[in-house]
């Protein structure tokens, strides 16, 4: 066996998150490729594996990020009409490998990417999670997603943070044209179709975020899209939104806020989760204290972070399922996607529940959760490794937090532990699965070229 016939590794004494959202007592978990092999205690050991001393390390799964817009670098609409789109598209690519480092694994991105950003992922021109895309949300004309800016003439945010260009579909809904604006986004390679069903804190207009769609058109999108396998997502915020979108037969309702009993019921039984995207709105919040807002916006930020308890309280007493969504739409925001995780428990879940949001709900939600979103055998080794002992949640709060992620069974983050000997073996390319993307593998051949030192390496 030569040096780079490296068939697989074993992570030793690691604490695992379980199924129910509990780290176990050290174990030793074995990956074979891409996939999980076994997960036990004293597995036996083999010349032809990596055993990484993992006692002391915290394990688990990649983390799923169900609202993002990786696009999104700036709320200055200033610098988005002046900066190039080249410009803008290729600072994704950096969204995108600091998103991964920050322990997010899966995206399900609300607006912005499109499939040729996903498919660039797939390919390995760029590094970054997994990704499903929705393109663009539809909106109504006057609705969330029009702002409209008058001067220049350009509609906004969706045309300002998304501007045209060819294959790009259309943002806006006129009167029965719902069902058409699903087929164009699926003609345009969405995985999902995102729906504006309300307005919103940044609503152009001031006083409450009111209906968008009518019943019958968001019937209309739920039944055009199911047609093409496509799950509806929509962004509602008060009861009459929620309730709306959950009797149409949405998938999920982004952020949710002002739910009552009576919509948080009819979500439960309906099956539809909740992604209450926590860490913008107490983002805004801070925004409304600075006076960065416009009056009428700065007292809906307030207005919501203070209901923000109350809605995670209704929807987890009625067995609601919640998955994590950041909704950043900062530069300096992505990378620190695991806060919400911190944010959901300060909001009433508790720890187990708040990893479980951030995993396996979340792998739930996009329809992955047979290979995806646990530390089990069978399963794709996505995953992330944590120095600190993960019990006090404020620690995804930190910058740096997650020292180690694996995407696929390679590690794109190479943990300090992992032996250089085998970092270099993963760069040749002999413990990388064949369909390791380059770029995957090139930040391990970066990690290994720095001369990362570790030891336990068993290798030929």
């Amino acid at each position: 066996m030569t040096r780079t016939q490296l068939h697989g590794f074993v992570l030793r004494g690691v604490r695992a998150l379980d199924s129910h959202g509990y780290f176990s007592d050290p174990v030793d978990v074995a990956v074979r490729g891409q996939h999980i092999a076994a997960v036990a205690t004293n597995l036996p050991r083999s010349a032809l594996s990596c055993d990484i001393d993992a006692e002391g390390l915290w394990l688990m799964p990649g983390v799923f990020d169900c609202h993002a817009h990786v696009t999104f670098a700036t709320y200055d609409p200033f610098e988005l009409v002046v900066r190039s789109l080249s410009e803008r598209i290729l600072e994704t690519a950096a969204i995108l490998r600091r998103t991964l480092a920050g322990g997010v694994t899966f995206v399900r991105d609300a607006g912005g990417a499109d499939a040729g950003i996903r498919a660039a992922l797939e390919a390995g021109h760029i590094s970054g999670p997994r990704l499903a895309v929705s393109v663009v949300g539809l909106s109504r004309t006057a609705g969330l997603g029009d702002g409209n800016l008058s001067g220049p003439g350009l509609e906004a945010p969706v045309e300002v943070t998304v501007p045209t260009y060819p294959g790009r579909p259309s943002h806006l809904v006129g009167p029965g044209g719902v069902r058409h604006a699903v087929r164009e986004l699926v003609r345009a390679g969405a995985d999902w179709v995102h729906l504006f069903g309300s307005g919103g804190i940044m609503s152009a207009r001031p006083g409450d975020p009111d209906l968008e769609f009518s019943a019958d058109d968001l019937a209309a999108a739920v039944h055009e899209a199911s047609t093409y396998g496509r799950g509806v997502m929509v962004q509602a915020l008060g009861a009459r939104a929620v309730a709306a979108a959950a009797q149409a037969g949405a998938r999920s309702v982004e952020h949710g806020i002002g739910l009552t009993e009576r919509e948080a019921g009819l979500l439960a039984a309906k099956g539809v989760t909740l992604v209450p995207t926590l860490s913008i709105y107490n983002e805004l919040g801070r925004r409304a204290e600075r006076g960065e807002l416009p009056p009428w916006a700065a007292d809906r930020a307030r207005t919501t972070v203070a209901a923000l308890g109350d809605t995670i309280a209704i929807a987890r007493d009625a067995g609601v399922s919640i998955a994590l969504g950041s909704d950043f739409g900062d530069r300096d925001q992505h990378g620190a996607n695991l806060a919400e995780i911190s944010y959901l428990h300060r909001a009433g879940l508790t720890a187990a529940e708040s990893l479980l949001a951030a995993t396996v709900n979340g792998a739930r939600l996009c329809g992955v959760e047979d290979r995806l979103g646990r530390i089990a055998p069978g399963y794709l080794f996505d995953a992330l490794l944590l120095d600190q002992d993960p019990g006090d949640l404020t620690l995804f709060e930190r910058p740096g937090c997650v020292t180690g992620v694996f995407l696929g069974g390679v590690p794109v983050l190479p943990h300090a532990r992992i032996p250089a000997t085998a970092l270099r073996a993963w760069a040749a390319g002999g413990a990388a699965p064949a369909s390791a993307t380059a770029s995957r593998v090139r930040a391990v051949d970066d990690a290994a070229s720095a001369g990362a030192e570790g030891a336990g390496v068993a290798l030929d």
